[in-house]
């Protein structure tokens, strides 16, 4: 295995992952690459996870702060969480170990928007950051860090800690390198500037992470996959809630509000969204541009068939046909793909200034539109907000995708309030289901409703649906803004809970 690290200063501090964590001490803040299971240290979560066991063997505690980019996988979070040795986590987790200790109170969560994570661990409002542990490709002579499949938040991590420590993985591609724009220009308010970005292919930055080599306690080589997680073909309903967006896209274009070649795509991480991207692909249109988080197999094949000529996001999440796909044709990709910080791919003032047209996922929407990314029934955490309200607020155009049932249709996902609130009415564009879309732009409370129930709620629960709304209506004339049957208005959730169906 030839050596990846040729700076000089950085190749004497070459260890076992087993005396790296000997570096991390109980109630440390650690900050580790890693987003959506791609780019996270792969050794020393493992070798932290044997210490940490160790001490609780003795009947010591030892349990850190986790900050990350966003997800990662079993052998990061999940070996953390495993070893009792996490006592807080942001920004994003789904991982079912660390969610479980998250919803019984054993972990606390800061479910925090990605694109404020870096700023205000900067801000000072996590307090201080003692290890970052970053996964890179390579470290050049003079030092700087070739990136691996994620950017995340490393540059902040990187930047701010007064611990480094780098896992060297051969497994990533060499290749990688050219693959990056990390951009240094950010500052503390009030010294900011704008960021003078006009394109989503345009490179504001330098495709290396640059670290103080006085701060890099220990290296680590490893040779280990990232997590890469597989995706159904389209079924009938998504490939329907994919028709849908299309023809609501087309739809657009033909009213002169959106271009033939559309505007910048967003989409969230997830089958459904999969399928949106298979329908874009077989549609008419083309020269496609995306300003995203993630790259997944979807983006992969417009960008194969051409209809995406480039895309810029922070991560990859790819399946293991689609990580064989890139790393066979690398070099095809290189200036079609551009990663970038989180807090630049996820940016408000560029999600805005480029006009992206978003698409994200939910757990539930309400007949107001509402919309509710985290929370099942009200109280307990699935993942987490991630990008979806920094590419929602901001986006020209924003859908919400998600099949009208769960739970075998014991669930509905329109409901007559959300049990939990991620994106409130004022921000919420089009509603999209199997059964139809609901366009909420320039609408009322009252118009929203019927619109809502008539296109998205699957038929099963619409006369309920229809029903909560006319009696509240009728219940007090003088309060029809946003009509609401206070007691009422969850007990489909606490139906469910009670009889396991709403």
């Amino acid at each position: 295995m030839a050596s990846r690290i040729t700076c000089p200063v950085l190749s004497t501090r070459v260890t076992s992952a087993e005396h790296a964590a000997t570096l991390i001490a109980h109630g440390d803040n650690v900050g580790i690459s890693g987003f959506t299971g791609a780019g996270y240290p792969k050794a020393l979560p493992a070798a932290l996870h044997d210490r940490m066991q160790a001490a609780h063997a003795r009947g010591e505690d030892f349990r850190i702060g986790l900050w990350t980019g966003a997800s990662t996988a079993p052998d990061a979070d999940g070996v953390l969480a495993e070893a009792r040795g996490v006592s807080s986590r942001l920004p994003y987790n789904s991982d079912p170990t660390m969610r479980k200790l998250i919803n019984s109170g054993e972990v606390d969560y800061v479910d925090a928007h990605l694109s404020h994570s870096a700023q205000h661990m900067w801000f000072g409002f996590y307090g201080n950051l003692d290890v970052a542990v970053v996964e890179v490709t390579a470290v050049l002579p003079g030092g700087l860090l070739v990136p691996s499949s994620s950017v995340g938040n490393n540059k902040t991590w990187l930047d701010q800690a007064d611990r480094v420590i780098l896992e060297v993985n051969h497994w990533q591609p060499r290749e990688l390198e050219g693959f990056h724009d990390i951009y240094y220009g950010t500052a503390l308010p009030p010294n900011r500037r704008p960021i003078e970005l006009t394109d989503p292919m345009q490179r504001i930055g330098e495709p290396y992470l640059r670290v103080d080599p006085a701060k890099v306690v220990a290296v680590v080589e490893t040779n280990l996959p990232d997590r890469n997680s597989p995706f159904t073909p389209p079924d009938e309903t998504s490939a329907a809630i994919a028709e849908h967006v299309v023809d609501f896209l087309r739809h657009e274009v033909a009213a002169g509000r959106v271009p033939p070649g559309l505007l910048p795509l967003q989409s969230g991480v997830g089958n459904v969204a999969n399928a949106v991207l298979a329908g874009l692909d077989e549609s008419e249109f083309n020269d496609l541009v995306a300003f995203t988080e993630v790259i997944q197999d979807g983006m992969l094949d417009l960008i194969d068939s051409g209809t995406l000529t480039a895309a810029s996001a922070t991560s990859f999440g790819l399946s293991d046909a689609g990580v064989r796909r890139f790393m066979e044709n690398i070099d095809t990709y290189k200036g079609r793909i551009l990663l970038r910080s989180e807090e630049i791919s996820n940016h408000p003032e560029l999600v805005r200034r480029l006009g992206v047209i978003a698409m994200n996922g939910l757990i539930e929407a309400d007949i107001y539109g509402n919309v509710n990314s985290t929370h099942v029934m009200g109280s307990s955490i699935m993942n987490g907000i991630g990008g979806s309200g920094d590419f929602t607020r901001n986006a020209f155009l924003n859908f919400f995708v998600t099949p009208s049932t769960a739970k075998n249709g014991a669930i509905s996902t329109i409901v007559p309030m959300v049990s939990h609130v991620d994106h409130t009415e004022h921000d919420v564009q089009v509603i999209v289901t199997e059964h139809g879309l609901a366009d909420l732009r320039g609408s009322s409370p009252q118009d929203r409703a019927p619109r809502i129930i008539e296109h998205c709620a699957h038929p099963r629960f619409r006369d309920a649906l229809q029903d909560y709304f006319d009696r509240a209506w009728n219940a007090r004339p003088t309060a029809r803004h946003t009509p609401h049957l206070l007691n009422e208005a969850l007990s489909w959730h606490q139906r469910y809970l009670d009889t396991g169906s709403m």
